[in-house]
């Protein structure tokens, strides 16, 4: 097993380093596991690292899904097959700019609700989930034959708190689930963040994306024996939906002479990320620090694989420096994912949202404007209808909206009201007898990282002037099956589906282009791409081969408003101007 002497890690009692590189087994589809996999190890890593997401393991409360690409027992035994090692972060707290950091929105049903720390409802929904994943995990264990040789305890704790004994619990809870191996905390090299995220009998790493030598200096000041390793070596960074940001790269020759720094050390790594996929559906998270932030839906990083599994300069440079290091022959490569040119698609069929809201949403009623969280729903849209009787005029407030809200009356489009605008409200106009209010919220995503993660998608309340709307209507608008839909002649309002027909060939990737479209997301063949939004940086969406056949079924769900009535799919992705 995974042990520690004289500042080195050691594997069965041979020294080891640990050469590591990051993919998320639920930010891909298993058709292109083992190709990543075998990339990730023919470029001179031994390691491969991934984060475990509860979220989706976990979408309603007491009810697990291990299956398709959230098979992590298939990820777990490909990696195997290829000779890697394995390290898993668990969390439960995950970050990884994913949907509320990976923990399940059904933890906010509590208005109380009280995270990462030890608050009973919030451990004892973590035991539960990880008595279920981790007898999933245990056949993989390296004290059990297998090949995970490290976990870690929570993640980067000490950017949120230092509740020292909720991390014990974490520790005590995998060891109660059997985990014998080795452990680690990981945190920024920050003293606050190294003071609350370590425990004293647990090795600490650090993450960071530059200045190696102040970074492990920084580590040895609390921990001045033990191996060093940097548990995320940033080698690329995300995006967020914002006009005024670009798509983030960094030069190979930069993540190059950081790696050479890591070799000088002698340290372990872990390349966050080797390869990092897509933010398929609406798993996407958001930052907010005073402005919300919510990140694209292409989770490409400026990694050393790209988004759909090419390679890159980055990728080439860094396998130069360590099949070197390691005194490794290179081999030949394997091919990179055929693309294909398929060219405009129309859609030539629409279905009104408003029309269809019996085939697509769940209706509750309550007296109050209660959260998506309050009603079980994951993910979505949730829509708000008032039947208003009197007389009225003025303003239509939205307080405390999460995220995006267009406003109608009687059917018509009062605007759209985004959470970042310093006023939320939108004129009505003169209203008497008897008037249709409709609130329509978009979840874009919950915050990922930092104090403000308890938000509750949809809004807290909507009032005209001071007085508090009352008795909703409220449908609950998942878009996890769109197949009752029901299609008539083209309308001019919006938001709608707009639906057509494709031929492909199976296997072969290629990327939606939505040029003239606003704002909205992509299905095909009744999977959910993610999100677009004419804002950018990102003006495309990778729709991986694996998901196309000889004949396919497209639908747009545009929000606010298009311009075309098709679509092209190209061979080539658009993840807007770089910096």
């Amino acid at each position: 097993m995974l042990t520690v002497k004289d500042n080195n890690f050691y594997l069965d009692g041979k020294k080891f380093n640990i050469y590591s590189g990051a993919i998320h087994y639920f930010r891909s589809l298993p058709e292109y596991w083992e190709e990543n996999l075998l990339k990730l190890k023919l470029c001179g890593l031994n390691t491969v690292e991934t984060y475990v997401c509860w979220n989706l393991h976990e979408k309603k409360r007491g009810e697990f899904d291990f299956s398709g690409n959230l098979d992590i027992v298939k990820f777990l035994e490909t990696a195997k097959k290829l000779g890697l090692y394995v390290i898993v972060r668990p969390g439960p707290y995950i970050c990884a700019e994913w949907d509320f950091g990976g923990l399940p929105s059904w933890l906010l049903k509590d208005k109380n609700m009280r995270i990462r720390c030890m608050y009973k409802p919030y451990t004892d929904a973590v035991e539960s989930y990880y008595r279920q994943l981790f007898k999933r995990l245990e056949p993989f264990m390296y004290s059990n034959g297998g090949n995970i040789i490290a976990m870690q305890i929570e993640n980067e704790y000490g950017s949120y708190g230092n509740d020292k004994n909720y991390l014990k619990f974490i520790k005590e809870l995998m060891l109660d689930c059997g985990y014998r191996d080795f452990l680690f905390t990981s945190d920024g090299p920050e003293d606050h963040m190294l003071s609350g995220g370590m425990l004293d009998d647990i090795l600490g790493v650090a993450n960071f994306g530059s200045r190696v030598g102040r970074a492990f200096g920084k580590l040895r000041e609390y921990q001045p024996d033990g191996p060093l390793m940097c548990g995320e070596f940033w080698n690329g960074w995300f995006d967020h939906w914002d006009k005024n940001e670009k798509h983030h790269t960094r030069p190979a020759e930069e993540v190059a002479a950081e790696l050479e720094e890591f070799l000088k050390h002698d340290a372990s790594f872990n390349f966050y990320m080797f390869y990092g996929g897509t933010n398929f559906g609406f798993n996407s998270g958001a930052n907010c620090y005073g402005k919300y932030e919510p990140t694209v839906t292409s989770y490409d990083y400026d990694s050393l694989i790209n988004e759909w599994g090419g390679y890159t300069e980055k990728y080439h440079t860094v396998r130069k420096i360590l099949l070197k290091h390691r005194g490794i022959e290179p081999t030949e490569l394997p091919p990179e994912p055929e693309r294909q040119n398929i060219g405009r698609v129309e859609l030539d069929r629409c279905a009104d949202l408003f029309d269809n809201l019996k085939n697509t949403a769940k209706k509750v009623y309550s007296v109050t404007s209660e959260s998506m969280e309050y009603f079980g729903q994951h993910s979505g849209f949730i829509l708000y209808h008032h039947r208003l009787k009197g007389n009225y005029s003025g303003k239509l407030f939205i307080d405390g909206l999460c995220d995006r809200a267009h406003i109608f009356v009687n059917g018509e489009l009062k605007g759209i009201v985004y959470r970042n605008d310093e006023e939320k409200s939108v004129e009505i106009g003169e209203l008497c007898g008897e008037n249709d209010i409709d609130v329509l919220v978009e979840d874009m995503g919950r915050v990922t990282y930092g104090p403000n993660m308890l938000e509750r998608k949809g809004v807290n309340q909507i009032r005209i002037e001071t007085q508090l709307l009352s008795n909703f209507e409220i449908y609950l608008i998942d878009l996890e099956n769109l197949e009752k839909l029901e299609y008539s002649q083209p309308k001019e309002r919006f938001p709608k589906f707009m639906k057509g027909r494709f031929k492909a060939l199976p296997g072969k990737t290629c990327f939606v282009h939505l040029d003239g479209f606003k704002k909205g997301y992509v299905f095909v063949n009744g999977f959910n791409l993610g999100r677009y939004w004419e804002t950018g940086p990102q003006k495309s969406l990778h729709l991986p081969g694996a998901l196309l056949k000889e004949d396919n079924e497209i639908i747009v769900f545009e929000l606010d408003g298009a311009d075309n009535n098709f679509v092209s799919l190209k061979d080539v992705c658009d993840l807007g101007p770089e910096e």
